[in-house]
C-alpha cells in the first residue's frame, strides 16, 4: 500500500498504531490547553458557554454520523442506535453543561474516567482515519473526558464518597434498560449478550455470562479507586486550611 492509499483508505485501528495514539496526544494537548486558557482568560460565564458549546459539538458530532449512517442506507437498529455508555453520554452531554448539575457531575465523573478511559486504551473502531466513524468515535470518547476534566479543574466539582454509590446505582439502571433493549432488538447493546470483537478487557473476564458478573463485582472497587485521589486531594486541603 502506498502512502496516498495509507492517507485516503480507512483501516482498521489497532492498539499501540499511530492511528491510535495520535488522536490521544492531541486530546490531552486540547484539554490542557483549554482548561488553562479558560481558567487564566474568560469570566465565570464565558467559561459555562464554552463548556456548554464544546457539549453541543460532542453531541451533534453523535447525530451527525447517525443521519450520515441511515442517509446511507447501512444501518442497522440492533448494532447503531446510540445507546452504548459512551455514544448515550455523547448524545446527552449539553444537558450537563447547560445545567451544571452536582447529581449528573456524581455519575458522568465515574462512567467517564471509568468506562470511557477503556474505550480509549482500546479502540474498538471498524473503519480508521480518515473514516466519520473513526472521528466519531475520539470526538466521543476524548471530548467527555475534556468536559469531565473542565468540570474538575475549572469549576472545581468534586466527588465524595456517597457518589460512588450513586453512580453504580445510577449504572444497575441503565443496565436493566439495555437488558430491555436487546432482549427486544435481538442486540447487543453495552454488549450484554457477546463481548465486543475488538480486544477489550473483558478478554480477561471469561466468557458469557461470567465476564458480566466479574464486571459487576469490579465496578464499586473501581469507583472507589478513581475516588481515592479526590479523597486524598480533599483531606491534604482540609489539612493545609487548618494549619
Amino acid at each position: 500500500m502506498n502512502l496516498l492509499e495509507l492517507l485516503i483508505v480507512p483501516s482498521k485501528v489497532t492498539i499501540g498504531s499511530f492511528q491510535h495514539i495520535t488522536p490521544i496526544l492531541f486530546g490531552v494537548i486540547f484539554t490542557m490547553f483549554l482548561i488553562n486558557y479558560s481558567r487564566k482568560r474568560l469570566t465565570k460565564t464565558e467559561q459555562g458557554k464554552t463548556i456548554h458549546y464544546l457539549g453541543w459539538f460532542i453531541s451533534i458530532t453523535v447525530i451527525g454520523f447517525h443521519l450520515y449512517r441511515i442517509a446511507s442506507g447501512n444501518y442497522n437498529f440492533k448494532t447503531d442506535l446510540p445507546l452504548y455508555l459512551c455514544s448515550l453520554m455523547g448524545l446527552l452531554i449539553p444537558v450537563f453543561t447547560k445545567y451544571r448539575k452536582f447529581w449528573m457531575f456524581e455519575i458522568l465523573v465515574f462512567w467517564v474516567i471509568g468506562g470511557t478511559l477503556q474505550g480509549i486504551i482500546t479502540p474498538d473502531i471498524t473503519t480508521g482515519f480518515p473514516s466519520f466513524d473513526y472521528f466519531r468515535y475520539w470526538v466521543v470518547h476524548l471530548g467527555l473526558f475534556s468536559v469531565i476534566f473542565y468540570f474538575i479543574s475549572v469549576f472545581n466539582m468534586r466527588p465524595n464518597l456517597r457518589s460512588v454509590f450513586k453512580s453504580f446505582s445510577a449504572l444497575q439502571i441503565y443496565v436493566v434498560i439495555m437488558v430491555g433493549v436487546n432482549y427486544i432488538l435481538d442486540a447487543n447493546y453495552f454488549y450484554l449478550n457477546e463481548k465486543p470483537k475488538s480486544a477489550s478487557i473483558l478478554d480477561y473476564f471469561g466468557e458469557w455470562p461470567y465476564y458480566i458478573l466479574v464486571v459487576q463485582l469490579i465496578v464499586i472497587p473501581l469507583f472507589l479507586i478513581i475516588y481515592l485521589p479526590f479523597y486524598l486531594s480533599g483531606k491534604k486541603n482540609n489539612y493545609l486550611a487548618n494549619s
